[in-house]
């Protein structure tokens, strides 16, 4: 193979993923502060769109709190090119950071140790859990008076169904908060609470027993320390690498982002422990990244909002071979080949031309509607990569047209927005009704404003009193025919023809599930066979 593994080897593509709040903005600033890509801390947050801006459109972006900007930002540590994707913090786009965790090797998770596990985190590491994504976890907010470490650790595993062992452990915490000593390298590292300086006070350390220890921290201090480190040799198993590149062992560090401390033994630990672009999985067959072949596939598409600046750009991550600038690549779902005159890179707040890309990159397409979220480019081969699935949305409404001049606008727009991923689209007959499925609110708002200001179409929304859409299947033909039949007004098709029950109730559900016992039910459009819902378990 050769030419490409060098550089393969030195990317790390990740995204940090984290509760709203918990800090997940400050870590990817300090990380791109020691990558030398910002100069000074609030940088990424000033990239935010100011609130000045009143128009509906800036409400809008700003509550998707996210600019194209800062959709990737890239930056060279140490030798190594990092890759963070950003994961929209607003829980109505949950969609958009489960399709973002598609794209990346692997993730690191923001806990704020006040408020320990919440719900959020929860779903979006079963996610991580489903594609056995390496997990590093970074417990936040140490100078504040939080959860007690090792009932962390236990909440941890619990309610993340993931073994976890702690690489770096808190001396204290708030008012008496000293630091950290890390075990991975046996190194003590002090805490003064400074939001600019850079460089930690770190101490090299024979042994725990070093006297040091003691004249540094305090006695009581010191002797905790040691006992507990005993303790966690005691009770949790010796980091595997291995492990923890399965998916299966999530190594814990501590710190306090705000601080600037325990960032870099996280960033130095992260490039040599985590993992570098390897395999993909395609329906077709299994992908190498060191194939010489590019392969590649869509997984977010960005509109501009901005009724003056009409532009989409399509993020595409690399899999395989090199990507490189005005070559003709083949668009499987269309079947035409299609070449890039000017594909972007991202590096930190800049977008520059691209020449070429490898795997674990992230290359942006300005699109004019060839692309819909799933899409996959290659040399030829017809590939469809795994892993993007749309999630059972949670609040339908029906369209309703405000002017019948525009119908053709509205469908036109309608299906544009739902290839993008911004809601899915269900079609129910009789009379083609157009239902859109959603996880937020904030989706309907973003959808009437498009469609007014793109494609000129007026709408109104109908609420629907539904509980869920479910994809169903079967092995036996003729048994999915009978259900579709019987069950017919509940039945609509998805945006790729694929049939989904739309469940009045959870009761209704049930009902359905053992009145025909042979269909399978799945909340995603991926059917593995774990996705199948347990109709009894579904609250």
């Amino acid at each position: 193979m050769g030419m490409n593994t060098s550089e393969i080897q030195k990317r790390r593509t990740f995204a940090i993923i984290s509760h709203p709040d918990a800090g997940k903005t400050t870590l990817t600033e300090k990380f791109l502060l020691f990558g030398g890509a910002i100069q000074t801390a609030g940088a990424v947050k000033s990239n935010k769109i100011k609130k000045s801006a009143t128009s509906d459109f800036m409400e809008i972006e700003k509550q998707r709190g996210i600019s194209v900007a800062t959709s990737v930002m890239g930056f060279e540590y140490k030798g190594i090119k990092v890759n963070i994707l950003d994961t929209p913090g607003h829980k109505d786009f949950a969609e958009d950071t489960y399709r973002t965790l598609s794209a990346v090797d692997s993730v690191i998770l923001v806990i704020d140790c006040v408020k320990g596990v919440e719900e959020q985190t929860e779903r979006l590491m079963e996610v991580c859990r489903m594609r056995n994504t390496p997990v590093i976890i970074f417990i936040n907010k140490l100078d504040r008076e939080g959860k007690d470490p090792f009932d962390l650790l236990d909440e941890l595993e619990e309610k993340l169904n993931i073994h976890v062992r702690p690489l770096s452990w808190p001396i204290s915490q708030g008012q008496t908060f000293k630091g950290v000593y890390n075990l991975f390298q046996s190194s003590l590292n002090l805490f003064s609470p400074s939001k600019s300086q850079r460089a930690d006070d770190i101490m090299r350390m024979e042994s725990l027993s070093d006297p040091i220890l003691d004249q540094k921290v305090g006695e009581k201090f010191a002797s905790e320390l040691r006992e507990n480190i005993d303790l966690i040799e005691g009770v949790y198993e010796p980091f595997e690498s291995s492990t923890y590149l399965d998916g299966l062992l999530a190594p814990v560090f501590f710190g306090s982002a705000i601080n600037n401390f325990g960032i870099q033994e996280l960033l130095d630990t992260f490039i040599q422990i985590a993992p570098s672009p390897t395999t993909r999985e395609a329906v077709e067959r299994t992908v190498q990244a060191e194939e010489p072949r590019f392969s590649g596939f869509v997984f977010k598409i960005h509109a501009n909002l901005d009724p003056n600046h009409r532009d989409r750009i399509a993020f595409l991550r690399v899999c395989s071979g090199k990507f490189e600038r005005n070559t003709f690549y083949h668009h499987v779902r269309q079947n035409k080949k299609l070449r890039f005159a000017n594909p972007t890179s991202f590096m930190a707040n800049e977008k520059n031309l691209l020449e070429e890309a490898y795997p674990g990159d992230v290359v942006g397409l300005y699109d004019s509607g060839n692309f819909k979220i799933g899409d996959t480019l290659t040399e030829g081969e017809s590939l469809h990569f795994k892993g993007i699935p749309s999630f059972s949305p949670e609040i339908f409404r029906e369209i309703i047209n405000k002017d019948p001049f525009k119908s053709k606008q509205l469908e036109k727009g309608v299906q544009q927005l739902s290839e993008e991923g911004v809601a899915q689209l269900f079609i129910q007959q009789p009379g083609n009704r157009k239902i859109i499925g959603t996880v937020g609110e904030l989706q309907f708002d973003v959808i009437k404003f498009r469609l007014e200001h793109e494609y000129t179409a007026k709408c109104d929304f109908m609420f629907m009193n539904l509980f869920k859409a479910c994809w169903i299947s079967c092995d036996d033909k003729k048994k999915l025919a009978e259900f579709i039949l019987r069950k017919g007004n509940n039945i609509a098709t998805d945006k790729d023809g694929n049939h989904v029950f739309l469940a009045e109730s959870a009761w209704s559900l049930k009902m359905a599930g053992e009145a025909f016992p042979d269909i399978k039910f799945h909340f995603t459009s991926e059917y593995r066979e774990d996705t199948v819902v347990d109709i009894y378990a579904v609250r």
